[in-house]
């Protein structure tokens, strides 16, 4: 006699039964209805499908998750074949031209115009460290950042707190935007030639959400520490949960977790940077529009004369690119070594590029005077 499970469904009541029965009644009367004995398991035909469609769908968005979070890395970039990987970089570059090696010709479209500079923090004025933490400037960009200042209005835009972000760059001439734009803030009163008859700026859109994240990151905190490397950062207006020093083993569950906890808060969207999930209000409000703010505080809403310069790394730098195309004025350019979907005009590669962009911005601007 050999045991065996055998599903057995009930035309009348769709029921669908599991149970494990021997071979010698497999095909009598008494095993075409449900078991009364415990241990079987019995579900409707319609639950059944429905779970495994739920299911499905979760595998799929999980999966498309995970596949994100690996295309943020660039070492998984390293992995493609030499060759291919060099021909797409070639291709990428002809698209969006070094700033540098086409420095003359953004010169010439900034001829006679106000150029106004907007810099993200991390991955372009700082290298992307493991310890968000400690991704320090040097001083020699601190400096040339300074002297960027002097020569023209310049704006800091990230998704940092302000208060973090100053504390890595501390310049009080300069412009803030903080949590995506979402804290602005403008230069200490008489540190900036740009702002001495005007009032410091002060703009917070989403400050009505601060109790929300305040929760949430709480939460975040508590349902991420089993994750070794995880870490957790409050933004004031917006969560960062970082995973550069997740073992990639553990990015589907991180992002299982991470999932769980935002979708209880339906006016919270969650989005992914650079190894690195991002929780921000569902304000129509991202870098783009405090871009347009600062120009708009400055007073060149709607001035022909102006010359805007975005320089970004990330994911939420492309809201910048996109009005700057919009607007059919000035340009951005994309901070990555390789290649990446983006609306800004031109490239650089890492923060060193950077400085060396800004001081030759700034020697052309004394040469001028």
């Amino acid at each position: 006699m050999v045991s065996q499970n055998v599903v057995v469904a009930d035309a009348k009541t769709g029921i669908i039964t599991v149970s494990t029965v021997s071979n010698s009644s497999v095909f009598t009367p008494s095993a075409q209805k449900p078991p009364t004995a415990p241990g079987y398991i019995s579900i409707s035909n319609k639950k059944l499908l429905k779970n495994l469609e739920i299911n499905g769908a979760q595998s799929q968005r999980l999966t498309s998750w995970v596949d994100s979070m690996r295309a943020s890395s660039p070492t998984h970039l390293k992995s493609l074949p030499s060759l291919s990987a060099q021909e797409e970089l070639n291709s990428w570059i002809k698209r969006h031209p070094s700033a540098l090696d086409m420095f003359e010709r953004i010169i010439e479209a900034a001829s006679g115009k106000q150029i106004v500079m907007f810099l993200d923090y991390d991955g372009t004025l700082s290298p992307i460290v493991d310890d968000p933490d400690r991704a320090f400037m040097s001083s020699k960009m601190r400096r040339t950042v300074k002297k960027m200042a002097k020569s023209f209005p310049t704006s800091i835009v990230t998704g940092r707190c302000i208060d973090k972000v100053y504390s890595f760059v501390k310049l009080a001439e300069l412009y803030y935007a903080g949590s995506h734009g979402m804290d602005i803030k403008g230069p200490t009163k008489g540190f900036s030639r740009y702002n001495k008859d005007k009032p410091s700026i002060l703009y917070q859109p989403a400050g009505d959400f601060l109790p929300m994240i305040d929760e949430v990151y709480k939460q975040l905190v508590e349902k991420t520490k089993s994750t070794a490397g995880a870490k957790v950062e409050n933004n004031k207006f917006c969560l960062s949960v970082h995973f550069r020093c997740v073992d990639e083993k553990k990015w589907s569950e991180l992002a299982l977790n991470v999932r769980s906890v935002v979708k209880k808060y339906p006016t919270l969207k969650l989005s992914q940077g650079r190894k690195v999930f991002e929780i921000r209000p569902m304000v129509k409000w991202d870098k783009g529009k405090a871009l347009e703010f600062l120009l708009e505080s400055l007073g060149f809403e709607n001035s022909n004369e102006v010359f805007p310069i975005y320089i970004g790394d990330d994911k939420t730098d492309e809201d910048a690119f996109k009005v700057l195309r919009e607007r059919g004025q000035g340009f951005g350019i994309l901070v990555s070594k390789f290649p990446k979907d983006t609306s800004a005009s031109y490239s650089l590669q890492d923060p060193p590029q950077v400085m060396d962009f800004l001081k030759r911005l700034v020697e052309w601007k004394q040469m001028q005077q």
